[in-house]
């Protein structure tokens, strides 16, 4: 079995930092790289992708709304039209500056309030999918409408599950203001080996099932680093070889 690792990764700005990204950089295989909405500068941006280069990682677009006081988790009453655009300006800005860094952009993966309304709602998924280059893959939430609205477009798609976050039954993530929203530890490693063993997610209901060619880990949770090397560590001793979907 392959899988991707990835990580949301270059969310600091200007002098304000998020997240070990060095170290996980050396532990995941892909990552999305903040392209200046919820997070991410120029200078950081340049940072990240130079790191991700020089380890062999292979890097996303990570857009969001232009929130960074909420870290593009508050959602902003948009038309879809300005969503096509705000993401298509994004995507480009890290285009621009991972071409000055020697590396180029793989794939698309849309951040918090974002992705998560692009996951129930087929209006919002549609918004992001019409402002992805077509060279460009998404990565999208397993069994959702980000996926459903790719594939009506006939664009390229591969999803994701998420090792650090609790699912609903209809396969959106339970939302970060319950209590019950984030797995830790050990708790997070098993689900995940237990998922990909049985192609079925745990949610607050029944399991549903789920494909998956990547794993993500939040880069901004205090146990990010800690969920990385035991996740990794674990996968490898499963025989499941780690290499980047795009």
């Amino acid at each position: 079995m392959q899988i991707d690792l990835n990580s949301d990764l270059g969310e600091a700005y200007g002098p304000w930092t998020m997240g070990p990204d060095a170290e996980l950089l050396s532990l995941v295989t892909s990552a999305n790289v903040a392209c200046g909405g919820h997070a991410g500068d120029p200078e950081t941006m340049y940072r990240t992708l130079c790191l991700a280069r020089a380890r062999g990682v292979t890097v996303g677009a990570h857009p969001g709304y232009a929130d960074p006081l909420g870290f593009g988790r508050r959602v902003i009453p948009m038309a879809p039209a300005e969503i096509t655009r705000m993401v298509a300006a994004q995507i480009g800005a890290l285009q621009g500056i991972a071409r000055l860094a020697g590396t180029r952009v793989a794939y698309v993966k849309a951040h918090g309030a974002l992705a998560n309304l692009a996951a129930e709602s087929a209006e919002v998924a549609e918004a992001l999918v019409a402002a992805l280059p077509p060279d460009l893959p998404l990565l999208a939430i397993s069994g959702t409408e980000q996926e459903k609205a790719a594939r009506r477009a006939g664009h390229k798609v591969f999803s994701e599950i998420f090792a650090d976050r609790a699912y609903l039954p209809d396969g959106r993530l339970v939302p970060r203001s319950r209590s019950d929203a984030m797995l830790h530890g050990a708790a997070a490693v098993d689900r995940l080996l237990g998922f990909l063993k049985t192609g079925l997610m745990p949610t607050t209901e029944a399991p549903i099932r789920l494909q998956a060619q990547s794993i993500c880990i939040h880069g901004d949770s205090p146990e990010a680093l800690d969920l990385a090397r035991a996740l990794r560590a674990r996968l490898m001793a499963e025989g499941v070889t780690l290499a980047p979907f795009a």
